[in-house]
């Protein structure tokens, strides 16, 4: 509901929170989210007049700044984790281990994209966008979006491939042969 005294950020604001929450929660754990958004929020509020007008223009707008917020959120986790394992290794160079990224193969193959890849993907498949209108809150024509939107479903493609097959090698090379006669039946328990 559009209060009269709304300014056209206020009422974009009280349309799209929650799906800006939902952003977030997808991206980052459920107490990040909650600060990602006041953050975003306090931004949009700072460059008010640059709110574009109607209710579509003004979605894409807190997207956007939304894209800003993670990235420069994400930049800061990094920066912080690289200074607690550089301390760790300062201060207890015996007991020094390797990140716990380090080593670790991607799960999720949407994961394994180039992040700004990623982005399109999570922005096209998570928030609903259309390839187009994702592209324009990366900062992308509308050209080049459509074109890294194929590269990232082909490049998906082969890691699920990928995925698939390393699982059928691994199961059967590690995983016995059992002859089926000697399976219990149903019942035989």
């Amino acid at each position: 509901m559009i209060h009269s005294h709304d300014s056209p950020l206020d009422a974009a604001l009280r349309a799209n929170s929650v799906d800006l929450l939902h952003y977030f929660e997808r991206r980052t754990t459920d107490d990040a989210a909650a600060d990602l958004v006041a953050e975003t929020m306090l931004v949009a509020w700072q460059r008010e007049q640059d709110c574009p007008a109607g209710a579509e223009a003004s979605r894409m707008w807190l997207y956007g700044i939304a894209h800003h917020v993670l990235n420069n959120a994400e930049r800061g986790q990094r920066r912080r984790h690289r200074l607690a394992n550089k301390l760790k290794t300062m201060l207890h160079p015996h007991e020094a281990s390797h990140a716990a990224d380090e080593g670790v193969e991607v799960r999720d193959a949407v994961q394994q994209l180039d992040p700004e890849l990623s982005e399109l993907v999570k922005l096209v498949h998570w928030e609903g966008f259309g390839v187009a209108d994702a592209g324009q809150i990366l900062g992308l024509p509308a050209s080049t979006a459509r074109s890294r939107y194929q590269r990232a479903k082909e490049q998906l493609r082969e890691a699920l491939e990928d995925i698939d097959s390393s699982s059928q090698r691994h199961c059967s090379a590690t995983l016995p042969q059992v002859d089926p006669r000697f399976l219990p039946l149903e019942g035989d328990t």
